[in-house]
């Protein structure tokens, strides 16, 4: 099943909204950088904390920083509209990693709830707000190179279907695979630091039933990316 975000504006943000309930479907938003930088640039210095603005000017790039104010403006108001609360007063935190148990898992409002999931490329930001951890992922579709270089890392069995591909079709089915892996270790607070063979999501049209207790959607996104969510159940 593939799901359709909806598309959010800064412009459209304040109003309230009911956090999503235990088996509800994920929220998801796709927000456009170039429709709305202008409106996130404006707004960052009253929202943002000092741990996001720092990150922000750490980027060498404009297109980059631009990119991450924008994400990071659009979570605290969407967050600010499910708690009733500021956007500058969302009380966000680290979970504890499960791999090593420092204070760098996922980000997490104080309280824990609603769970949330952000990924941005430069030109999208995908944001994923669930009642249960849940991991979003939205990729750029990547070169041929990138690809010959990281597809025989994923799952063996994810290999082997690669690898009956031709490289044009290999592309697209990495594609899938990864944004959907990526997905599902945010999820799991890990990241990349979870060896990406040790779990089977599939590289076909539809995503593999999951990793036990995991359900694993595609996201439409339009022509050059592909995105997944991945929702723990219960």
């Amino acid at each position: 099943m593939t799901l359709v975000p909806e598309r959010f504006t800064v412009a459209a943000a304040a109003r309230r909204l009911t956090p999503p309930g235990p088996g509800d479907p994920p929220r998801l938003c796709l927000v456009d950088t170039a429709a709305n930088a202008a409106a996130a640039v404006h707004l960052a210095p009253g929202l943002l904390d000092r741990e996001e603005r720092e990150r922000a000017s750490a980027f060498h790039f404009d297109r980059d920083r631009t990119s991450y104010v924008t994400a990071h403006v659009a979570l605290r108001l969407l967050l600010a509209a499910y708690l009733g609360t500021r956007p500058g007063a969302v009380p966000l935190t680290r979970e504890t990693c499960p791999s090593c148990g420092g204070p760098h898992g996922r980000p997490a409002v104080e309280g824990g709830s609603p769970h949330f999931s952000l990924s941005h490329s430069r030109e999208l930001t995908l944001l994923a707000f669930a009642a249960s951890p849940v991991g979003v992922d939205v990729e750029a579709l990547p070169g041929q190179e990138a690809v010959d270089g990281v597809w025989r890392s994923l799952h063996p069995a994810e290999v082997d279907e690669l690898g009956v591909l031709p490289p044009v079709e290999r592309r697209e089915a990495f594609a899938r695979a990864w944004a959907r892996k990526e997905a599902y270790l945010k999820g799991l607070g890990t990241g990349l630091s979870r060896d990406p063979s040790e779990d089977y999501v599939g590289s076909g049209p539809a995503p593999a039933a999951g990793p036990e207790g995991w359900s694993l959607s595609d996201v439409a996104v339009g022509d050059g990316h592909r995105a997944a969510v991945a929702v723990r159940l219960g």
